[in-house]
């Protein structure tokens, strides 16, 4: 494909509470076994786009280490490849990304050093798929500036967390308002952006020698009136996970089945970084019912309409319902765990109750120690 692909992983949300002290919304686990950046990744190598930059910089631990081998989503060749490019300090500049336009403006040489025409930019956390050659060829046959991938949301979504577009009869956006208090449209983009990579860089170096900083803010809406903006439609599934609420309600969507196989049956694939760990066990006595269970996992007790992560752990009588557990966590005999998401590596003590609402989605964070003297 005729285009380099950029990912946006470097963000922080405070609607993710707990969930992003410790690692950054792109590394978020998705879906038993994937992490929310795999999407992003998959699509680009499925459109056969080479050249990959991810940018990360708020905790980005866990995601470097996620990243750290470019052959999982097959960008281990000779030419092209897969870049990670954390804030880095030089005699022009020692800020950190102080927002996605100057995250791209503190690594315009790679723009610069790059052959291919197009660049295609991603976020790090929705979870969809998505062919971007469809796009380019939206792109060139509109004859636009900047295509913005768009999707039409439902009724029941907070819609003041997108940024959204209004169209005319062409597909061209004639207004775009970023995450406004009252939602006037229920068509928001969805964060995926298709540029010309000369004019990506002209419009990167005039923001950055007028101080701004922000892509949507500073690009998409101060030009939407002099650039060619349009709007690119997708129809099928799209959710982006920074918020609890968002976070919970798409790992519960996995256990259906047909968008359980949209992405794992259908082509093309999703890819991710693989644990060689063994089957989920179950014990005797243990009962699962309609509910994703990843590998390393041993099951004692009751499992409803929920997802367990690697190498989780449920103790004897235990009964977890319309949960989520996160990967390496301990449940102890006797605990109960209703509408909740168990961060990451917790030991939840014997005979513990933690229920939440469905409108109220409980995190629980335990720091109790697993192996004491």
């Amino acid at each position: 494909m005729r285009a380099i692909g950029i990912v946006l992983a470097g963000g922080n949300s405070k609607r993710m509470r707990e969930l992003s002290n410790k690692r950054a919304i792109a590394a978020m686990p998705v879906a038993g076994s994937y992490r929310s950046i795999d999407f992003a990744l998959s699509n680009m190598t499925n459109s056969h786009i080479q050249n990959v930059a991810v940018f990360t910089q708020y905790n980005s631990r866990s995601l470097n280490e996620h990243l750290s081998s470019s052959k999982w989503w097959d960008f281990g060749r000779k030419q092209g490849g897969l870049y990670v490019f954390t804030p880095t300090i030089t005699a022009q500049n020692s800020d950190w990304y102080r927002g996605t336009a100057d995250a791209l403006y503190q690594n315009l040489t790679f723009l610069k050093n790059s052959h291919e025409p197009y660049v295609v930019i991603a976020s790090g956390d929705g979870v969809y798929k998505l062919d971007f050659n469809k796009v380019l060829e939206y792109h060139i046959e509109k004859k636009a500036d900047i295509t913005v991938v768009c999707k039409t949301m439902g009724d029941d979504e907070d819609m003041t967390r997108f940024g959204q577009v209004k169209l005319n009869d062409d597909g061209r956006i004639i207004e775009f308002e970023e995450k406004p208090m009252v939602a006037t449209s229920n068509l928001v983009s969805c964060g995926i952006y298709v540029i010309r990579r000369r004019q990506l860089i002209e419009l990167i170096e005039r923001c950055a020698a007028e101080d701004r900083v922000e892509f949507v803010r500073d690009i998409l809406i101060r030009y939407k009136n002099l650039k060619r903006i349009y709007a690119y439609k997708m129809d099928s599934y799209w959710s982006n996970i920074a918020s609890v609420e968002s976070y919970y309600k798409t790992n519960m969507d996995f256990l259906k089945p047909e968008v359980r196989n949209y992405f794992f049956r259908q082509y093309p694939d999703i890819y991710s970084k693989v644990d060689d760990l063994p089957p989920a066990k179950y014990n005797p006595g243990a009962l699962v019912k309609n509910s994703l269970i990843s590998s390393g996992s041993i099951i004692n007790g009751t499992v409803e309409n929920s997802v367990l992560f690697k190498k989780a752990y449920v103790g004897n009588n235990c009964v977890i319902k319309n949960s989520i557990i996160l990967n390496d966590v301990y449940i102890g005999d006797n605990t109960v765990i209703e509408n909740c998401i168990v961060e990451s590596r917790d030991t939840i003590r014997a005979n513990t109750t933690y229920i939440g609402t469905p409108e109220e989605i409980k995190v629980v964070v335990e720091k109790n120690e697993r192996y004491t003297l």
